[in-house]
């Protein structure tokens, strides 16, 4: 382990349940502790669907990558808030379509900084770089995304699982709307979000599970206030769907989580 990832390790409080190692473990991962599993198998004995929620939300997070590195031809990609790596990452599926590909992830989250090593991986063609920013920050971000990609050619921005945390919706908007005005034209911006509108009940019970804890608080939103946290930008078909059923390669059952990609004009 280098100092980096020692540093990073000795700063995780892993009596505290995280967002991100519940979604690992969901996902059948193993960077997790004992106080993730306890509150993410609570979860799923209310709302056993979220396993399937989390696949289908990290299914989508490679269907959008294909969509944007091959029909869209983008061959940069700013991921904010990242997560755990685990299979099928970002750069990994955009540099399978083009091995040019540069990408940036951003996470404020100690545990993702000590796996980091595992996001720079990159084809030799492209470039990777990690980032250890909060969403709250979004010059922050920019500037630190201008080491690695170029702010005159096409950028996607991807804010997968994160504007939940941010439970105002004007806030949201806002730094969406920051982020996404230092774009140049011809970028695109992707999102996904937790959602009452599918499973209504037992996810207002999770969500109120989660809220009762130490950790960052969650809101979960409609489709329209989802699709309200894309602005002007001009959303592509089919808009903001479920995520499992947003450029599905198969027939797929709805999941609580919204997903949508819009393009800067």
């Amino acid at each position: 382990m280098s100092t980096s990832e020692g540093s990073a390790m000795d700063e995780l409080d892993t009596g505290v349940p995280h967002s991100a190692r519940l979604w690992n473990y969901w996902l059948g991962g193993k960077d997790n502790f004992a106080a993730d599993r306890v509150v993410a198998d609570q979860i799923l004995a209310m709302v056993p669907e979220m396993v399937a929620s989390a696949r289908a939300d990290r299914a989508y997070l490679g269907r959008v990558v294909l969509y944007l590195a091959g029909e869209a031809g983008v061959r940069q990609f700013l991921d904010v808030g990242t997560g755990i790596p685990t299979a099928d990452n970002t750069h990994e599926v955009a540099q399978s379509v083009a091995p040019s590909s540069r990408i940036v992830y951003v996470d404020n989250d100690p545990l993702v900084h000590a796996h980091a090593r595992a996001l720079l991986a990159s084809h030799p063609d492209g470039s990777t770089d990690y980032l250890e920013a909060d969403l709250r920050d979004p010059a922050q971000i920019i500037e630190g995304a201008r080491r690695t990609l170029d702010f005159d050619q096409p950028i996607a921005l991807t804010l997968l699982g994160i504007l939940n945390f941010i439970p105002d919706d004007g806030q949201a908007a806002e730094l969406v709307a920051r982020l996404a005005a230092e774009l140049p034209p011809g970028s695109y911006v992707a999102i996904s979000h937790p959602t009452n509108e599918i499973n209504g009940e037992t996810m207002e019970s999770a969500l109120r599970l989660w809220n009762e804890g130490p950790s960052a608080k969650m809101v979960l939103r409609s489709a329209d206030q989802v699709r309200a946290l894309f602005g002007e930008l001009e959303l592509i078909p089919p808009g903001v769907v479920t995520c499992s059923q947003w450029h599905p390669t198969e027939d797929a059952e709805p999941v609580p989580h919204f997903g949508g990609v819009a393009r800067k004009a």
